[in-house]
């Protein structure tokens, strides 16, 4: 079931159901309605205030909810402190926004105490920060509850950019995400950027053939080039949607067609046959109305894998230890 954009109110109606529809394992929407009924305004002006100070903050967050939610669920587990949880995982060690997590968490805890997960609050911020961003509103189902177990060697789940189509999609269909999802979901690329040294490699010595990767735009090669010379420096941001890094719109899947992809996981959602005819779908859509919309709709799914809820888990005091 899908939700196209006819009215905002027929959308969000819609998205709602749509909503209802995902949930089964113990979230809602509105769970925090009685035991915490500002719970969600005071994450939105956590991070409305952060954004403000720092717009790198809006992919950090929606990064960081991903990475959570493939490793052990969407239960917080990434924000675990220690010498080998999560956030010490190679994948993981450029995130960034827990600051934001932990405002949040202080200023629920003084309105509610030990009644808001932290990964609730990861799940609303990643939200947030798609609107920040100018990509679509959707309903956040709400009621899990935090992990108690973070691995550093856990982190091997998580989708990697030298990953072929079919590991992804083996990858995704583990977690119940099917291959509309992994390219919908691979579309929060469209705000954000990279280190050159996660692509660099694509642009001088491509599988030892001593030249680039054929399938990036030869128009394009030389500006990849001269933001990351050969030997250079690695650490090197990059946008990771050419020419609208800032924005939450559908460019990111022109970049793909045009051959302009940065990381070469991304650049593949093109050149796979079983891949291709959604990112044609969402560089036609009107104005990124169709990937906005199902955008909304993936991440509810993606934000309900492997949650726990009723007496699993904790709520957590501070969101980077256990109690």
């Amino acid at each position: 079931m899908g939700c196209s954009i006819q009215t905002p109110i027929v959308f969000f109606l819609c998205l709602a159901m749509v909503t209802t529809l995902a949930l089964g394992q113990g979230t809602r929407v509105g769970f925090y309605s009685g035991s915490c009924p500002r719970a969600e305004s005071i994450v939105q002006s956590t991070v409305n205030s952060h954004f403000k100070s720092d717009p790198t903050v809006a992919p950090g967050l929606l990064r960081m909810h991903f990475h959570d939610c493939f490793v052990q669920g969407c239960d917080a587990s990434i924000l675990i402190d220690g010498p080998s949880t999560e956030k010490t995982a190679g994948p993981n060690l450029l995130l960034r926004g827990y600051e934001v997590i932990d405002d949040a968490k202080t200023q629920l805890e003084a309105a509610c105490p030990g009644v808001v997960s932290c990964a609730d609050i990861l799940a609303l911020a990643a939200r947030d920060s798609v609107v920040l961003t100018n990509g679509i509103n959707w309903v956040v189902p709400t009621g899990r509850r935090d992990g108690t177990v973070s691995l550093a060697s856990d982190a091997s789940n998580l989708p990697s950019f030298t990953d072929s189509m079919d590991v992804q999609k083996k990858k995704f269909a583990d977690k119940g995400l099917n291959t509309q999802d992994l390219v919908t979901l691979v579309g929060g690329h469209t705000i954000g950027t990279t280190a050159c040294q996660f692509f660099s490699y694509r642009l001088y010595n491509y599988n030892s053939t001593g030249a680039a990767d054929p399938s990036i735009d030869p128009a394009f090669l030389p500006q990849l080039q001269a933001l990351c010379p050969q030997d250079g420096d690695g650490t090197k941001r990059v946008g990771l949607d050419n020419g609208s890094a800032n924005k939450f719109d559908a460019s990111f899947f022109t970049n793909l067609r045009n051959g302009r992809g940065i990381l070469e996981s991304d650049q593949k959602l093109w050149t796979d046959a079983s891949t291709k005819p959604f990112v044609q779908r969402y560089v036609g859509g009107l104005l990124g109305s169709s990937f906005n919309s199902e955008f909304g709709k993936a991440m509810v799914k993606m934000s309900n894998v492997e949650v726990k809820t009723g007496t699993n888990g904790e709520i957590r005091k501070v969101c980077s230890a256990i109690n």
